[in-house]
């Protein structure tokens, strides 16, 4: 039976528009018009039902808030103290983004956790592998003990931030999270079901539905305008999904801390900041709250929180992710509580190395697995779709970059190592896990030792509990390798911004 096109497009139209929990398209444009290029009418069965959406926004994500991008002088903006020189200053230019409003809660976590146990009942190492550390409590002369036992699951601690957690797991549940949020989307939507009976390679994984892998509960698909067909799922060319949750780039992170749109006027910037607040000091200077503490961090030596009866920061350990007062972008705790992950790899040297235009280091481009046919292979035992790094051979005669993994581009790899290329391809050579770049000699028993700045050393921003007031400053940066933890250090995610930078 063919279906009323007219009313298929009225009717859908108008469900893009209902639910703001989703990206939002004001409609398909009216059948009647008609291409610039060829003439042709677009959404138009008649036509072969070429789909074109007009007016797309896209909605701000679960725990996001909205950060408009713009040009900012990224790197030192104190003393460097440390004597590390590894954040000379650099003016870049950011696209907008978005960025959670705080730090990822225990209560998150452990809702992570639930699912993952819940669902991959097959695989209970995945449940083991996102499991956090809660040993990182423990100190030689300390009694940390109460915080190993309780710190993650006590629901005391449910508003705090979580710890413990690696660069590795972060990553992990960065992209748990988008496929929560996406499944979520559909399923107000109505076109899946809830489906808490989901097993295994049968879960809900946002690319795995695009790719017509998803072999869910669905309760309806969307009208197709393609005549050869009455129905089709959800497409990405139709702006329904959010794009990725993931890590911020230490620019990102850096810029959204910062927050000098509080002291922008039209295109001038009235003053530079040290802390995500104004001013070379840490206390409050509002009248109502003067003299309050403006992040949880060691005011000094055996010093955490104050003395009784006015606690300076209130903070003895971390303290809820909502404390304090947030910054010009609306984010809490930008400065102090916990370090955070960024995705960045680090070298001391990438700020004089980075793009000037939405900086990274750590790319590692990667392509899906594919079929003697070329179709997307089958997804995995985790209901994932399968990648693979690009060949060399792959990207012959491309100028925009030479090789898949570009995490020590001109710095570590052979381009950038003054030994010769004999030297670097001799196996005897070669050191395994770390740049031949950063190798400082060789040991007695003939086995390399190196820096520790490998390609697995990953950047953490920001302040903790633990640290000084110097290390509050967004500039401010260090690093640990990818998959250790510790008990200040937690994260945010953050989304890319599609389309316009401005939201008006």
């Amino acid at each position: 039976m063919k279906l009323n096109y007219s009313i298929v497009i009225a009717v859908f139209a108008a469900g893009l528009m209902i639910f703001p929990s989703c990206s939002k398209v004001k409609s398909l444009v009216g059948k009647g018009e008609k291409s610039k290029t060829t003439g042709w009418a677009y959404n138009d069965p008649d036509n072969g039902g070429f789909e074109y959406h007009s007016g797309y926004q896209q909605a701000t994500g679960p725990g996001l808030k909205f950060v408009e991008g713009g040009t900012f002088t990224m790197g030192r903006t104190q003393q460097d103290v440390m004597y590390d020189w590894n954040n000379v200053p650099r003016r870049v230019t950011l696209p907008s983004f978005y960025i959670d409003e705080t730090e990822v809660r225990n209560v998150d976590y452990l809702e992570y956790l639930h699912w993952t146990k819940r669902v991959y009942v097959s695989y209970p190492e995945v449940y083991k592998k996102a499991l956090p550390d809660t040993l990182v409590w423990r100190d030689e002369l300390a009694y940390n003990e109460p915080y190993v036992n309780n710190y993650l699951r006590h629901p005391a601690y449910a508003e705090y931030p979580v710890v413990g957690v690696s660069w590795e797991q972060a990553v992990d549940y960065c992209e748990w999270r988008t496929d929560r949020v996406n499944e979520q989307i559909l399923i107000d939507k109505g076109i899946l079901n809830p489906d808490p009976a989901q097993r295994d390679e049968n879960n809900f994984n946002t690319e795995a539905y695009l790719a017509g892998q998803y072999e869910g509960s669905v309760n309806k698909n969307l009208p197709d305008l393609d005549p050869d067909n009455e129905e089709r799922q959800v497409r990405w060319t139709d702006g329904i999904l959010l794009p990725k949750y993931r890590l911020p780039s230490e620019a990102e992170w850096e810029y959204a801390a910062t927050a000098l749109i509080g002291n922008s006027e039209e295109e001038r910037i009235t003053d530079k900041r040290i802390f995500p607040w104004n001013g070379h000091w840490v206390r409050n200077e509002n009248k109502k709250v003067r003299g309050k503490m403006m992040a949880n961090f060691a005011r000094g030596r055996g010093d955490y929180m104050g003395t009784a009866g006015a606690l300076n920061d209130a903070g003895d350990i971390t303290a809820p992710v909502n404390s304090f007062w947030p910054n010009d972008y609306g984010l809490y705790c930008m400065a102090g509580n916990v370090s955070e992950w960024v995705a960045d790899v680090y070298r001391p040297m990438s700020p004089e190395d980075i793009a000037e235009f939405n900086p990274y280091r750590g790319n590692v481009f990667k392509t899906k697995v594919r079929d003697e046919e070329g179709n997307i292979a089958e997804k995995d035992s985790l209901g994932r779709i399968r990648y693979r790094l690009q060949k060399d051979e792959e990207l012959v005669g491309r100028e925009n970059y030479k090789t898949a993994d570009n995490r020590n581009y001109r710095d570590g790899d052979v381009s950038s190592s003054i030994v010769s290329d004999y030297e670097w391809n001799n196996p005897e050579h070669q050191t395994q896990g770390s740049s031949r770049m950063y190798v400082q000699g060789r040991g007695q028993d003939g086995s390399d030792f190196s820096s520790m700045v490998t390609d697995n050393s990953r950047v953490y921003k920001g302040g903790s509990w633990k640290d000084r007031a110097f290390w509050l400053a967004p500039s401010a940066r260090r690093f640990l390798d990818q998959k250790e933890a510790r008990d200040d250090i937690g994260f945010r995610c953050a989304m890319t911004r599609v389309g316009r930078p401005t939201r008006k």
